[in-house]
């Protein structure tokens, strides 16, 4: 009887957790594909900050959240979140963040949810080189929120995370990161209720100065994030520029200043194609998306399903400043 109740027991279970442990290591080609292809292409005309092709992206990424079953959290009970705001020179801008959540199977708690975002937007139409005006920001950063729309889609497929797990793409990131200003002043949930926040930025190529398929983490010493999460299989290690203050240099830190734990994960290896038309498809390296996206997927379900409380290492949390941080890695 107890053997056969044992059969019985294994009969039932041990497919859903051999089906669990293999989808958490399923990521997506044709979808990154298929994503990098339309948000790169020159049909969006470079995702200009604040312009229709801006918003023509938000609403594709809108669409595929609407398809995987992900809840809107923008205006009116849409996905987008439509932000007026002003620029640098005091031009109003109108541009706009595409704003998810997948919520945890039990009310959201203060200081557990996981917050993944990416910018939608890059530096659109602008001066000619070698005939092309079209900075289409392939890597910079159609990769990025490629990425975070593939986290989206397979977390979607998981039963219902401990931890509610919002996602963000953030508009105007090239003109100041207007629009993930604009989220910070007006979140969907209340900041305080964010556990981690991880960015996603110029993961289209590999960079040389880190291992094959690897990413690295700005800011690594500061918070015991990273560490964490390469702990449970993410190919993540420590940001090997730290003379370019990268942890600086992207939306991650206007939420760091405020004491949320906030990095940005990357592969940039300071390539010349950065901020030029050249920063075309033609230069992205899918088997590497799609082998450091991969890596991710079990450590990033394992955040989402832990009671696991990211920390900032003594001494190493960035001081409250009104300072803008510059727009995107240079």
């Amino acid at each position: 009887m107890r053997l056969r109740s044992f059969v019985i027991a294994l009969l039932l279970f041990a497919p859903w957790g051999l089906c669990f442990q293999a989808s958490a290591q399923q990521v997506c080609g044709r979808c990154i594909r298929a994503h990098m292809d339309f948000l790169a292409s020159d049909a969006l005309r470079g995702r200009g900050s604040g312009t229709p092709d801006e918003l023509i992206a938000a609403t594709y990424i809108a669409s595929e959240l609407e398809q995987y079953g992900i809840e809107p959290l923008g205006d009116n009970g849409t996905f987008l979140q439509h932000a007026a705001v002003t620029n640098r020179k005091g031009e109003e801008v109108h541009t706009w963040n595409v704003v998810a959540k997948i919520p945890a199977r039990e009310p959201l708690r203060p200081g557990t949810a996981v917050l993944l975002t990416a910018h939608l937007d890059a530096l659109g139409v602008g001066k000619a080189v070698n005939g092309d005006d079209i900075y289409n920001g392939a890597d910079d950063d159609a990769s990025g929120s490629t990425a975070v729309l593939e986290f989206a889609r397979f977390l979607a497929t998981q039963p219902k995370p401990r931890r509610t797990i919002i996602f963000a793409w953030f508009g105007s990131e090239e003109l100041g990161g207007l629009g993930s200003q604009y989220f910070r002043a007006h979140p969907p949930v209340p900041l305080k209720d964010v556990a981690a926040y991880l960015e996603f930025e110029m993961i289209g190529r590999p960079d040389p100065a880190v291992s094959q398929d690897t990413l690295w983490l700005t800011g690594w010493n500061r918070t015991n994030l990273g560490p964490a999460l390469a702990r449970h299989g993410a190919h993540l290690v420590a940001d090997p520029h730290p003379a370019e203050h990268f942890f600086r240099r992207s939306d991650n830190y206007v939420f760091a200043e405020k004491g949320m734990i906030a990095q940005t994960v990357s592969s940039y290896g300071l390539h010349t194609d950065y901020h030029q038309p050249s920063d075309d498809l033609s230069h992205i390296d899918f088997k590497h998306m799609e082998n450091v996206i991969g890596s991710l997927l079990r450590p990033i379900l394992w955040l989402v399903n832990s009671e696991f409380v990211p920390q900032w290492n003594e001494g190493k949390q960035p001081n409250s400043s009104p300072l803008r941080a510059p727009s995107t890695p240079r």
